[in-house]
């Protein structure tokens, strides 16, 4: 297998405003999975910010399996992450779905996000080389890490080596959560790549019961973050429902996080 650490250098570091991520800081983003209005988004985030969390998520443009399934709000949503993010000092995060919304997004996004389906769309990849903003890269649901970590050479061969890889489950036999959680994928890419890697555990199960347990897993296997689907009202949300957690459950999982990390790794918490 090919060594990818030599398009990255070690201690590779990713600073964002007056944030960085990297192997040695703790990342942790978290909100809801799809923004519905400007209100609710700014309730979540200002409750994020109150403990501590620096960077929020929220989905614009959402990739749904079906297509009678809600789409997302498209660019209206990408002006109330901005506003949002202007008002609390929070850094954003959102996917961008193709190439000719990479400009607009860039333009209104902190940190651009590639989907699961979206690993594989090698001119998305490209054209995300040509931007200056941090991009995750989420693995697809059926690739290898080789795969994975080939989709970011795109982007780094392209220009951009800010590149934040993210785990979100792969597709298996396994019919109890919507995927399965590749714990062994954080190790390995440590092993094969100087790029942060981060877990969602939200996708990865796709059961609120599972985020605590998966969320330690992954804080004790060395992983440089998490992405959380939160909501201050999850059985209300417009999809992902069943996946997403409310506050209470996440100051539960972030309440041991520093002394984890540190501990473990050696890294600087949140």
């Amino acid at each position: 297998m090919k060594d990818f650490k030599s398009s990255i250098p070690e201690n590779f570091e990713i600073k964002i405003k007056n944030q960085v991520i990297s192997r040695n800081n703790f990342t942790l983003i978290a909100g809801p999975c799809t923004i519905e209005n400007y209100d609710d988004l700014l309730t979540i985030v200002n409750k994020l910010k109150k403990l501590g969390i620096k960077f929020f998520r929220g989905g614009a443009y959402k990739m749904r399996t079906s297509p009678y399934k809600f789409q997302g709000l498209g660019q209206k949503g990408l002006e109330y992450m901005r506003r949002v993010s202007a008002e609390t000092g929070m850094i954003s995060v959102s996917e961008v779905i193709a190439p000719e919304d990479v400009e607009t997004v860039s333009n209104n996004i902190d940190i651009l996000q590639v989907g699961t389906r979206n690993m594989h769309n090698y001119r998305l990849l490209k054209r995300l080389g040509e931007i200056d903003n941090p991009v995750i890269l989420k693995r697809g649901m059926s690739s290898t890490i080789e795969e994975w970590l080939f989709a970011a050479e795109h982007i780094i061969a392209a220009g951009n080596s800010q590149v934040i890889l993210c785990e979100r489950g792969i597709r298996t036999f396994e019919n109890f959560t919507r995927n399965t959680l590749d714990i062994s994928a954080i190790p390995a890419v440590r092993s094969l790549s100087n790029l942060p890697v981060l877990i969602d555990p939200s996708h990865s199960s796709g059961r609120r019961d599972m985020i605590k347990s998966l969320s330690w897993a992954a804080m004790a296997a060395g992983a440089d973050g998490l992405m959380i689907e939160t909501h201050f009202s999850p059985d209300t949300t417009v999809c992902d429902s069943e996946q997403t957690i409310d506050f209470p459950m996440l100051e539960t999982i972030i309440s041991p996080l520093n002394d984890i990390v540190a501990k473990l790794w050696n890294k600087k918490g949140i």
